[in-house]
């Protein structure tokens, strides 16, 4: 029945069945199709609903800091933070044919930090932070989020996002919806003295233009550390970490779910399969949604992105 419903637009000998030209085609698509699949996340078994550390001795080093990895959609670059003795930078590598290219540093500097990446929805910018003064001289200053161009030779210069996103406090943690919403993490709106009391606020873009941020509702924010977020791209769902009382450790991640009316569901502590007594942070979930990704023990860690479904 669908075939003949096609007729107005194919030929009967298209219906009947392809060419042996055309099957030839379609198997190497295919295949190449598959070859792509079998290589990416760096050739790991994929973890199951345990965590494991991603790419142990390629990408998670055991004489440094990794953290606030990001995947672009097709899943053939990643971009991740790495820490140093005196900044962090950003480093990136892609998947070229069948091989992961060696990790290079994208944007540095040796007196300021540049760290959390986070891809645009049409991935033509990188949002992170830094604490780069604004003339790009003298101390470090309070974190701004900042953005660079790809460029066809990777990275353009830093610029930084404007005040409409920035203040005189901390912003920091840069995610995105499809529609363009920004999501991120400030102190701006605390009393001085208050300054650990950081929550997350939403800035909708609206003519290509970020509006005020706006922050989220108690159900997700609290009296003190909320941040680290990240948003499904149609906005489901989010996921942050906390230093609660009720968390298991110094950050944990929490996640909440928006429902038909708008709003979130009251944060839920996804507990100790993913968190520890240590710090887990930095989440992120593959834009094909199988695979969440986030920073632990100064390591990156993976595990299946099913695992979400138990919490709701």
């Amino acid at each position: 029945m669908r075939c003949l419903a096609l007729l107005g637009s194919l030929s009967l000998a298209g219906c009947l069945g392809p060419s042996v030209d055309q099957e030839a085609v379609d198997q190497e698509a295919v295949d190449q199709e598959t070859a792509v699949e079998s290589h990416l996340y760096f050739n790991q078994t994929p973890p199951q609903l345990v965590p494991e550390i991603f790419a142990p001795g390629k990408i998670s080093l055991p004489d440094r800091g990794e953290f606030a990895s990001v995947f672009s959609a097709d899943g053939t670059e990643l971009i991740f933070g790495v820490s140093g003795d005196k900044s962090a930078e950003i480093r990136s590598t892609r998947l070229i044919g069948e091989t992961w290219t060696e990790p290079r540093t994208i944007i540095s500097h040796e007196r300021y930090s540049f760290m959390d990446a986070a891809l645009s929805p049409d991935e033509t910018r990188l949002y992170f932070i830094s604490n780069q003064p604004l003339d790009g001289t003298g101390e470090p200053k309070d974190p701004d989020l900042w953005y660079s161009v790809r460029t066809e030779d990777g990275w353009g210069p830093p610029q930084n996002a404007g005040p409409v996103l920035n203040s005189d406090r901390t912003e920091y943690y840069v995610t995105f919806t499809d529609e363009g919403t920004l999501y991120f993490t400030t102190n701006r709106a605390v009393a001085e003295g208050d300054e650990m009391n950081f929550d997350i606020h939403a800035a909708p873009m609206v003519d290509g233009e970020f509006q005020q941020p706006i922050p989220l509702s108690d159900s997700v924010n609290s009296e003190g550390y909320d941040g680290d977020v990240f948003v499904a791209p149609d906005e489901s769902y989010l996921i942050f970490s906390s230093g609660r009382p009720d968390g298991l450790g110094n950050g944990d991640l929490y996640v909440s779910f928006r429902m038909a009316s708008g709003e979130w569901t009251e944060a839920k502590n996804m507990g100790p399969t993913i968190n520890t007594e240590g710090q887990d942070y930095c989440p992120f979930v593959t834009r094909d949604g199988r695979y969440l990704f986030y920073s632990r023990d100064r390591d990156i860690y993976w595990v299946d992105a099913s695992i979400l479904d138990t919490y709701r």
